[in-house]
């Protein structure tokens, strides 16, 4: 906490401190939101898919749950990726009026991809029970598709802050022979786009898990609890040593292109070989660095596979041109922290993949379903210190080498700004708590479908058992119609959670 107060408080003019507070409180609001939205669709059509190969009523009900939930999940990130649009505009108006013709085209895809995300993802709900199954499905194949181009299109604008390109500069300074692609494709570009899209489905995966984890340690170990843990946690551990790779790979990336970043994330302070690596540690304005553990020679081995790679150090770098020494402590904490789940994540999956190995089955172990529930917490986690330590690590510029902060920040009184910070504070916390209160209505309802339909020997006849697609069986007599009863209403959900 003394870390984050102290760079805050380095910041200036005094509207510097309440804009960055917005943008990183509506940024790190948002992004919990993400990694479902890009990566729910695909698990979902893979459940979907996998229950229309095997006629599986129960891979089936999962899907269209999910398909429930992932319509929920898109209403509330398309409200708070809205709200950081404006804060573009609202808080950084040097950024947009300057550079906005350079790399604005990447928030134009994203809308793109929101409009037609929203259309398919409207076509899939309807769907159900509508549409003969073929058809179906292959309309929902779009959905992952939408999402991965709204994904490009934040990335690509983001990459361009980091290594800008595709512009000339004219005599008083502003961008003119905009190179479209060059603009999209800057040399960071395919690095972060493949990092993140990747995390997404990792932590996508967890999270969706780690609900039907909970359930098992609950005492839930029926079928509906095995598949719905198994798919999404299998994808996760498909793409975890993917994304161990990809880390590595964007991290020499960082090395090579933006190396005063790098400087940052691993506190080198002087240029030279053999560098150390400091897992954690502070550094110090004199270039020392206290705490943490220190391992020979590492940094430059990772860096460039030799002890003998050069790196540079934050003190070849002029004072106004690199990150305070708070904020490379603040990144060097997060790429660690960041690393560190990815290690441990690794060797859960490991864990997964010795016991199907050897035993064909899912682990029994209860700390294994432990680790998996706190999995997708954990991800989560990643991916805000992945943003951290990507925009953190770019200061003091907002445009690496072209503009500062400070240039770009809006002229509006700081007293407006934290006004405006307190009720965004107050409409998310509103926001988020009806997301949830929706989320446990649903399970609710879902637990008091499942319960009407247990048979006499107590187990579960879902609707999808006689058509998968088409009209409802008709009630049984006596039976109170359940919410949402009905053509085309989403089946029930097990409510466990």
């Amino acid at each position: 906490m003394h870390t984050t107060l102290h760079l805050l408080a380095e910041a200036a003019p005094p509207q510097m401190l309440p804009a960055r507070s917005l943008m990183a409180f509506t940024l790190a609001s948002h992004i919990i939101l993400v990694p479902m939205g890009v990566a729910l669709p695909l698990i979902t059509l893979i459940m979907h898919g996998y229950g229309l190969r095997r006629g599986d009523a129960t891979a089936l009900l999962l899907a269209r749950r999910w398909s429930a939930v992932m319509a929920v999940q898109f209403a509330i990130g398309v409200v708070t990726g809205t709200v950081l649009s404006f804060e573009f505009g609202l808080l950084w108006p040097g950024l947009m009026g300057r550079w906005g013709d350079v790399f604005g085209i990447g928030f134009g895809v994203e809308a793109w991809a929101f409009f037609l995300e929203a259309v398919l993802i409207a076509i899939y709900l309807y769907g159900w029970r509508r549409l003969p199954a073929r058809t179906h499905f292959l309309l929902g194949l779009p959905l992952p598709v939408t999402a991965l181009l709204g994904a490009f299109g934040i990335l690509a604008a983001n990459s361009w802050m980091n290594t800008p390109q595709g512009f000339s500069l004219d005599s008083e300074g502003n961008p003119v022979d905009v190179d479209v692609r060059k603009a999209i494709f800057t040399p960071m570009f395919g690095p972060q786009y493949w990092h993140f899209v990747v995390a997404m489905l990792v932590t996508a995966g967890f999270v969706v898990a780690g609900v039907y984890a909970v359930g098992w340690l609950r005492g839930r170990r029926d079928r509906y609890h095995r598949l719905g843990f198994t798919v999404p946690f299998t994808v996760a551990a498909v793409f975890t040593p993917v994304q161990f790779m990809l880390g590595d790979a964007i991290a020499r990336a960082v090395f090579q292109k933006q190396p005063v970043k790098f400087a940052a994330m691993e506190i080198v302070w002087n240029t030279d070989t053999h560098v150390p690596e400091y897992l954690f540690g502070r550094l110090h304005p004199d270039g020392t660095v206290t705490g943490g553990i220190k391992i020979p020679q590492l940094d430059s081995i990772l860096a460039g596979f030799s002890p003998d790679t050069e790196v540079h150090g934050l003190a070849n770098v002029p004072a106004e041109n690199r990150p305070t020494v708070a904020q490379a402590t603040l990144i060097h904490w997060t790429f660690d922290i960041m690393v560190g789940i990815g290690s441990v994540l690794l060797l859960l999956v490991v864990w997964y993949a010795f016991v199907w190995w050897r035993k064909r089955r899912l682990p029994a172990s209860p700390w294994f379903y432990r680790s998996a529930a706190c999995a997708g917490v954990a991800s989560v986690v990643a991916v805000e210190c992945g943003w951290i330590t990507t925009e953190v690590g770019r200061q003091p510029w907002i445009v690496y080498q072209n503009m500062r902060v400070a240039e770009a920040v809006t002229g509006a009184r700081s007293g407006s700004l934290w006004t405006m910070f307190g009720v965004v504070v107050v409409v998310y916390v509103l926001i988020f708590g009806s997301f949830l209160a929706v989320l446990l209505k649903m399970r609710t309802r879902w637990r008091q479908d499942d319960e009407r339909n247990l048979d006499e020997a107590g187990t579960m006849a879902t609707p999808e058992t006689d058509t998968p697609y088409g009209p409802r069986s008709a009630a049984r007599a006596g039976d109170a119609p359940a919410p949402g009863d009905g053509p085309g209403a989403a089946p029930a959900e097990d409510g466990r959670p």
